[in-house]
């Protein structure tokens, strides 16, 4: 079934193959697109705001953490820190 926590993580994943950390089975090589991750940075950012309070502590908990990383990553890779990633 679909929970918080699924949907949560479904985002997350999607904004981490877009920032060539997970290979889409169906591609050779990892598509970057930072516009398009940051996107999905925002919607699970919105969530945040607009659920905060009606959330268990373990789906703000998993919330937190999974915008945490995502963050992070897209500040590495935007502000060039990281390398792209080659096959």
């Amino acid at each position: 079934p679909l929970t918080f926590a699924s949907c949560v993580f479904s985002l997350g994943t999607s904004a981490l193959m877009l920032m060539g950390e997970q290979l889409d089975p169906q591609q050779e090589r990892p598509q970057v697109n930072l516009s398009q991750a940051k996107e999905i940075i925002d919607i699970l950012s919105l969530l945040d705001s607009k659920t905060r309070g009606n959330l268990t502590s373990d789906e703000q908990a998993v919330l937190g953490d999974m915008l945490y990383a995502l963050r992070i990553k897209y500040v590495d890779l935007a502000s060039g820190k990281q390398a792209t990633k080659s096959p």
